[in-house]
């Protein structure tokens, strides 16, 4: 356990930290599950929107250390040709 004051205090920020992080990944990850709702669903034009709504608050998160870079640009590239998938079915 921590002794010193400062390695005290970093462990209370550690834990707000992970908290707030915790809940950003939560959030992304529910927008990621409506773009896949869509796709499963079939329906080009609500996969597309969730995709606008996602795209966003993906790279966001990138930019606050949520996710790596690479992860969602993956993810990114995953839906993106499964979206248009849909369109030419």
């Amino acid at each position: 356990m921590a002794n010193s004051p400062q390695a005290k205090k970093r462990a209370r920020q550690n834990e707000n930290h992970r908290k707030h992080n915790a809940s950003l990944r939560s959030m992304a990850r529910t927008y990621m599950k409506k773009v896949n709702a869509g796709i499963e669903s079939g329906n080009y034009e609500q996969a597309q929107a969730a995709y606008q709504q996602c795209q966003p608050i993906m790279d966001s998160m990138v930019n606050k250390g949520v996710f790596e870079k690479n992860k969602v640009a993956r993810q990114k590239s995953r839906m993106v040709a499964k979206i248009k998938g849909l369109k030419t079915a």
